[in-house]
């Protein structure tokens, strides 16, 4: 009968107990949360209170809350980080400066990610600096003095450059003039075309110009350069010249042989097109053989014409190496959607399929296959490609065929019966003409066309 009332009474003693563990296990976890410290009543057993009866197995439950109080206090020792005993003072401040420390800490970067931290900048520094090759192009294509070239001020004007710079004299780089006229409106602001603007005679905004003082002032300095003056000479541009004909019955051996030939054909692309077309018999038998023994093409292609463009690449002894897109955008720089031509789709791309003939030294790599420019007139190409050509073969003599006005460049002889009369400043060319045409060019019945030189 005793062992049957003892054995309640145990078990109940061993439950209080354990509901007594996770209590204060508890609040010793919400001490460290909040940084509290827990009461010393809690913790330690003052030696005034009077002791409990002793029983049978009283000082096993005693024995244990201390066990788990003192390890909870050095849990809570190695948790918080090691720091000289807090003053009264700064047991009266916010309860989470531990809190705060803990975070802090967790915060901090560890050895091994500031050594991959310091790892990852020294690739970035060693990956941003020009490589051999490039500093090797850089100093082929740079000049003596800096060839003429100035930089633009990012300030625009000189009385923005002044104000800016708290200065009386503007600084050493080019500036912009406003081109103010009757009806210039200032109030409008600048116009978004800026010195593209095909209707400034009309146009409302404000547009600029190049400060010609400034670049008196850089002729003068160069002037000072004796090598700079011979590098001009060496490397002087010859004006556009131009022949005003009709490639069909054209004689091309008036104009000798060129490095770079570039044509952007009227196709018969079954569309109906603002302008005349040739059909592709036309476009096979064109006599472009002769005007390069070796040097590269750029031929404009779109639709149907592809397949054929290629085709005539061959006819005419180029292999095809390489091809250049232009993406085609609109005044704000988005790609056109409602191309003029496309079957089924709408084109908002043109392709300029790129031929070789022979073997030419080139500079290679440096530019990109991509052009992203504005549409303009209609079939009118983007000025990059001049600037893409110009780097790959600099300094040569180029042809272009089917070209109009706008495609007038230094260097550069243009072929078309849409331009003005013919001009020819090559001494050699204007001697060929008066062997083959010594009564002038018969362009169409009755209207005949002889070179001028102004």
């Amino acid at each position: 009968m005793e062992m049957s009332e003892e054995n309640p009474g145990g078990i109940l003693s061993k439950t209080q107990s354990l509901r007594d563990k996770m209590k204060k296990r508890r609040k010793a976890i919400e001490s460290l949360m909040t940084g509290d410290t827990p009461p010393v009543a809690e913790t330690i057993i003052a030696p005034d209170t009077p002791t409990l009866p002793k029983k049978s197995k009283s000082d096993k439950v005693v024995s244990e809350s201390n066990s788990v109080k003192s390890e909870e206090k050095t849990a809570s020792e190695r948790l918080s980080p090691v720091v000289s005993p807090p003053d009264k003072s700064q047991l009266t401040k916010s309860s989470s400066t531990p809190a705060d420390d803990l975070s802090a800490l967790l915060s901090l970067q560890s050895a091994k990610e500031r050594e991959e931290r310091s790892q990852q900048d020294e690739i970035f520094s060693l990956l941003s600096q020009p490589t051999a090759r490039e500093q090797s192009l850089l100093a082929t294509f740079k000049s003596v003095d800096g060839g003429g070239v100035k930089e633009f001020c990012q300030l625009s004007t000189k009385i923005e450059c002044c104000k800016v710079n708290r200065s009386k004299q503007a600084c050493d780089k080019l500036h912009f003039v406003k081109i103010l006229q009757k009806h210039t409106d200032e109030s409008l602001g600048d116009c978004s075309f800026l010195n593209t603007c095909f209707h400034m005679d009309t146009c409302k905004y404000i547009h600029y110009e190049v400060d010609k003082t400034d670049v008196g002032c850089k002729v003068k300095k160069e002037a000072a350069y004796k090598s700079s003056i011979q590098l001009m000479d060496s490397t002087k541009l010859v004006p556009p010249q131009w022949i005003q004909c009709d490639l069909r019955n054209f004689k091309f051996d008036v104009l000798g042989k060129f490095s770079v030939l570039m044509a952007d054909p009227p196709w018969d692309i079954h569309m109906e097109l603002p302008y005349g077309t040739m059909s592709d018999d036309e476009m096979r038998r064109l006599p472009v053989p002769g005007l390069q023994d070796e040097g590269l093409i750029f031929l404009w292609v779109t639709g149907r014409a592809m397949e054929l463009g290629r085709e005539c690449l061959k006819l005419w002894g180029y292999e095809r190496v390489d091809e250049i897109i232009w993406v085609k955008t609109n005044q704000l720089q988005r790609i056109i959607r409602t191309g003029r031509t496309g079957h089924w789709l709408n084109h908002g791309k043109e392709h300029c399929l790129v031929g070789e003939k022979g073997h030419n030294q080139l500079n290679r790599g440096l530019d990109c296959d991509v052009i992203v420019a504005e549409v303009r007139a209609t079939s009118h190409k983007p000025d990059e490609i001049y600037g893409i050509i110009e780097r790959l073969s600099p300094g040569t003599r180029k042809i272009e065929l089917f070209g109009r006005p706008h495609n007038l460049q230094p260097n550069w002889v243009t072929l078309g019966n849409q331009l003005d009369g013919v001009m020819i400043h090559d001494k050699d060319t204007l001697d060929r003409w008066s062997k083959i045409y010594p009564e002038g060019y018969n362009i169409t019945e009755n209207f005949i066309l002889h070179p001028r030189q102004e």
